[in-house]
């Protein structure tokens, strides 16, 4: 694998030039198409990524705490036994409660 090597000169100065001269130049930089890693911006209170990290609090427990694994091969096929085991018994649809309207106290 082939490691992205920037020299300073290429970075430039935060707020001044090149890729750190905005956060407009960052984005820009770090969304190329081009890249082999691609950043995709989201809010970082978004309610989904909070469903995400819950997912893989369960994987982590469940599945990789403790465990022995012989293989690369072995960890998959336990990772995916789990993910049906779990879509067939524990998983059920999100029920969104939030309205849209600010909370009160």
């Amino acid at each position: 694998m082939e490691e992205l090597k920037l020299s300073v000169d290429e970075l430039g100065v935060k707020g001044k030039s090149r890729i750190l001269k905005s956060l407009a130049t960052r984005q820009e930089f770090l969304s190329s198409p081009d890249r082999r890693l691609r950043f995709i911006y989201v809010p970082k209170h978004s309610s989904w990524l909070n469903q995400v990290e819950i997912w893989f609090s369960v994987v982590v427990r469940r599945v990789l705490k403790r465990g022995e694994f012989t293989s690369l091969d072995a960890l998959r096929q336990r990772l995916l036994d789990f993910i049906d085991y779990f879509n067939r018994t524990m998983a059920k649809p999100y029920r969104w409660t939030y309205t849209g309207q600010p909370l009160t106290t």
